[in-house]
């Protein structure tokens, strides 16, 4: 039986199969991706096939091939990964200028892996409406950084209501993927785009009594017709997987457009003569932050520094 993975609990897989069916599976012990070590070997938005036994238990036999996903070095198993999703149309990562700040450094890995690994991603900015001036004009800065890049910037508030029917639109007809760090309201805007997540969280914390919440695991949701938002926990820092020091630069597209004219074709940006990068820096053409964050990631074979984007 084939079917697609819609929830991910760490040890039982919830697979909605082709007739409509959600059957809880299970995977062997001994299961890995090709390739990959991976804390979740499965993922929610995988397609996959899967064996249902005499008994009643299922157990998950195949992954079919991935389209893209999002990965990031797991926090606690430096030397494995951690599958967000696969199988996506886009990402809207949910960022904030306060309340709680979110470090450009977690913007730029977050954008490098998508970029990476094929996911379209759009950049949501919420809370809006506690913003005191100076973080109004944070703001402006950031969104006119990343929409010069290409990257597509939205502007939301969950309590008040704006910004969250152009987010549903768009998602409408997708595969979509809310993330983002612990704080910045992303299960608020999962509850404002698609209120019967919010009926499903009220339902689990009272089975459980302990305020647990749907985020708490990643699941997919159908809120509209073909429309289907994947909602994951918020995570800390966002360490980089399986990137090698030469093609960290192709990840910021920026950087990538300017290479080109680099001197040497294996320039690291860093130090070379004739560097297209340095000197668009030098003349304030790319904004240092994103060069900060690219440094970053450079020195993440080193055990243990990407720590420091938490």
């Amino acid at each position: 039986m084939q079917g697609t993975v819609i929830k991910s609990s760490g040890s039982v897989y919830g697979v909605r199969a082709t007739d409509g069916r959600v059957v809880d599976c299970r995977v062997k012990g001994n299961f890995r991706l090709k390739g990959i070590r991976s804390t979740n070997p499965v993922a929610v938005g995988d397609h996959v096939k899967f064996d249902v036994r005499s008994d009643g238990t299922a157990y998950i036999v195949e992954i079919l091939e991935r389209k893209n996903y999002i990965v990031r070095k797991a926090s606690n198993l430096s030397k494995q990964s951690h599958i967000l999703a696969a199988n996506l149309d886009l990402c809207f990562l949910v960022v904030t200028i306060n309340h709680p700040a979110t470090a450009t450094t977690f913007i730029d890995r977050f954008l490098a892996a998508a970029e990476a690994y094929r996911v379209p991603t759009v950049l949501v900015f919420n809370k809006t409406d506690l913003y005191n001036e100076a973080e109004r004009e944070e703001l402006e800065y950031l969104t006119a950084l990343y929409e010069s890049i290409g990257y597509s910037c939205m502007r939301t508030s969950a309590t008040d209501g704006s910004g969250i029917e152009q987010l549903r639109e768009a998602m409408r007809g997708k595969v979509s993927l809310l993330a983002g760090n612990s704080g910045v309201g992303k299960s608020s805007i999962a509850n404002a785009i698609a209120p019967e997540i919010a009926a499903r969280v009220g339902e689990i914390s009272k089975t459980h009594d302990t305020g647990m919440h749907t985020t708490t695991y990643t699941e997919m949701f159908e809120f509209m017709p073909g429309s289907y938002l994947v909602d994951t926990p918020g995570v800390k820092g966002f360490g980089t997987f399986d990137m090698e020091a030469e093609e960290i630069s192709h990840y910021f597209v920026e950087f990538f457009r300017l290479s080109r004219d680099c001197r040497y074709s294996n320039c690291t940006h860093t130090h070379e003569p004739g560097c297209a990068v340095l000197e668009a820096l030098e003349k304030g053409e790319i904004a240092p932050s994103r060069y900060q964050s690219y440094l970053s990631m450079l020195e993440d074979k080193d055990e243990g520094k990407y720590r420091a984007a938490e």
